[in-house]
Formats: C-alpha cells, sequence, structure tokens
C-alpha cells in the first residue's frame, strides 16, 4: 500500500499544490487551502466521470460536483478523536477528512490499492484511518451510524464529535426522526449535516416534504442553523461553532447547508427535470469561484497564484490517474475469494 502514503502527502491535506505561496500567511494561506481542497473534490470526481464513460468504473456513481464547500468546511474543523458517515455521494466527505485521493481513486477503479482494497466501489468506502466509518448506499444509514458512533464517543469521554451527512431527502425517513430523537435524549455529541441539493433525485424536495425541514429538530431542542452551503467559509463557520457546542457536552447539533449539484443525480440522470436558468443560476454560485472572489477581495490573493493552483492541482490529477489506470486488480486467489462453481445434479 506504499501509494496510498505517498499519495497522502499529496492529497487535500498537503500544502498549497506546489506554489509559491511563501507571501501568504494567516487567513489568506488557509482561504487558499480551503480552495485547493474543493478543487481537488471537483477535479475528483470529473476523473470519475471520464473514467466511468470510458468504461473503466463499473456500477453506479453519484458525483458531488457543485457540493464541494459543505465537505471541505465541515472537514477542515474536525480532530483525530471525531467520526464521519457519508453518503453514496461520499466522494467529497472521504477527500474532506484526509483520505488519500490516489487510494479513492484506484478504489473507484476496483484495483488492490484501493483504500478498500478494490472491493467497496463508489458507494461503500471506507477508511478508519482518516476517521471515515463508512459512504453509506441505504437512506439514513449515515445517521444512525454516527448516532452509534456518538454513543461510543460519548462513553469514551475524549472529546470526540460524529457528524453524519445526508440529503434533504432524508428528512422524510424513519432513520432521521428516530436517531435525532435518541442523539437529543442523551445529548449525544453528533453533528447532522443536511445538505439541502434541492432534489431527491429527480424530485423537487417542496413537493414532498411538508413545512421547513429545519424546524424538525428544533422541536427536538436541537440547535439549528441553515446556511449557504457554497460558501466554504459560511459552512466552515457553522460547524466550528456547531462541533465546539457537541464537544462541550451540548448535545447534537443541525445544520441545514443549502446547496446543489451540478450534473445528475446519478450516472442515468441528465437532469432534464431542472427548471429552465436554475443551473445556469446555481452555477453562477460555484464554490469554486465564491472562493476565488473572496480570497482576492477579502485576503489581497493574486489572481495567479490561485491558478498556480489550478495548474498544480491539475497536473497532480494527471498522475493520479495513470496510477489508478496501472495498478493491478485484487487476487482472488490471495484474497480468498473462490470462482463460482455451478452444482451439477
Amino acid at each position: 500500500m506504499a501509494s496510498r502514503t505517498q499519495g497522502a502527502a499529496e492529497g487535500v491535506a498537503g500544502s498549497a499544490g506546489g506554489v509559491a505561496t511563501s507571501e501568504l500567511s494567516g487567513p489568506a494561506q488557509h482561504g487558499l487551502e480551503l480552495y485547493r481542497k474543493m478543487l481537488v473534490v471537483r477535479r475528483f470526481e470529473e476523473a470519475v466521470q471520464s473514467l466511468f464513460q470510458k468504461g473503466e468504473v463499473h456500477g453506479t456513481t453519484h458525483l458531488y460536483i457543485g457540493e464541494e464547500a459543505g465537505a471541505i468546511g465541515v472537514g477542515d474543523v474536525l480532530g483525530e478523536h471525531d467520526r464521519v458517515a457519508g453518503t453514496y455521494r461520499g466522494h467529497g466527505h472521504a477527500l474532506g477528512v484526509g483520505v488519500d485521493p490516489q487510494g479513492l481513486l484506484d478504489e473507484m477503479l476496483g484495483r488492490e490499492t484501493g483504500v478498500c482494497g478494490g472491493r467497496a466501489g463508489s458507494m461503500n468506502v471506507i477508511d478508519l484511518e482518516h476517521r471515515l466509518i463508512g459512504s453509506f448506499g441505504i437512506i439514513g444509514g449515515s445517521i444512525s451510524a454516527a448516532t452509534g458512533a456518538a454513543l461510543a464517543l460519548s462513553r469514551q469521554g475524549n472529546g470526540g464529535v460524529a457528524v453524519a451527512f445526508f440529503g434533504e431527502g432524508t428528512t422524510n425517513h424513519g432513520y432521521f426522526h428516530e436517531c435525532l430523537n435518541f442523539a437529543a435524549v442523551l445529548r449525544l455529541p453528533v453533528l447532522f449535516v443536511c445538505e439541502n441539493n434541492r432534489y431527491g433525485e429527480f424530485t423537487p424536495f417542496e413537493d414532498v416534504t411538508a413545512g421547513e425541514i429545519a424546524a424538525r429538530p428544533q422541536t427536538l431542542g436541537i440547535p439549528t442553523e441553515t446556511i449557504d452551503g457554497m460558501d466554504v467559509w459560511a459552512v466552515r463557520e457553522a460547524a466550528d461553532a456547531a462541533v465546539r457546542r457537541a464537544r462541550a457536552g451540548e448535545g447534537p447539533q443541525f445544520i441545514q447547508s443549502m446547496t446543489y449539484r451540478f450534473v445528475g443525480h446519478s450516472r442515468s440522470d441528465p437532469g432534464k427535470y431542472r427548471k429552465p436558468g436554475e443551473l445556469e443560476e446555481w452555477k453562477a454560485r460555484d464554490p469554486l469561484l465564491v472562493a476565488r472572489a473572496r480570497l482576492a477581495e477579502a485576503f489581497g490573493v493574486d489572481a495567479g497564484v490561485v491558478d498556480g493552483v489550478d495548474a498544480a492541482v491539475e497536473a497532480q490529477f494527471e498522475q493520479i490517474v495513470a496510477r489508478a489506470l496501472a495498478a493491478p486488480y485484487p487476487d482472488p486467489a490471495r484474497d480468498g475469494a473462490r470462482e463460482f462453481a455451478p452444482t451439477t445434479s
């Protein structure tokens, strides 16, 4: 697994893409790193999409393009004792907590060097080394997993907080109501992050959801905030405050992150159900564009420095894709698997 170790040094949690940023410090340097992390997620998802279209990625895929600020903003405030449960749209969640992009892409291609040895694929990645307790294809599975992890963390007393990412459609499922009630009763250290991208597969959330989503945790006494999920600084600020409260023993916290996916629900969805002009309106609030503007206006970061980060990440992913395609497949004999042998009568 040497490639995973090497990749981690170059991954989401690394330096600003090899760009000379010696003149930057403090908030400017941190802001540039937040931008780079989001860009890594974007380029990763674009690589997955391209490789899928070429037949290299099997099964289905659910891309996080447009929602990068959520995973990066939350992941940036987490510590070593925290745990994260992602969704089937979980590549960004994984990268946000520091999972090696090389090992993650190898996993997408079913290669031996993948974070799960090529056995998990797109929707079921686990990387306990980086605090990712799972990515869940079951709607609401992330909520129950994070709630259980929070129960364990509360007993360990190490200040750890569990985080559950989930979509707005999950708020109409039983997992949501049962787990939030359980967490509230026991005052568990868990942060529930509802990534409201406005559509449950092909259905606008307002067509199937009565009332306001934020009102649901509020009725249980859970502190709740609705934020701009396209702004990584807004996400980070809200997540930082929520995690601090949870660490301090103030019980579960809830964030509704208003965001938007720029692609279809999955590989087979062309997104024709969107209202005319809606996609273009949201793309004007692309998290990468928002971050570039903030870096220039608030921190005085030169556009050339940001362009250098872009170029470095592009070069990084050329290497990541090449390595993934060259990586070996698992050996069924060594892994203990058996070829299917039909029985004879």
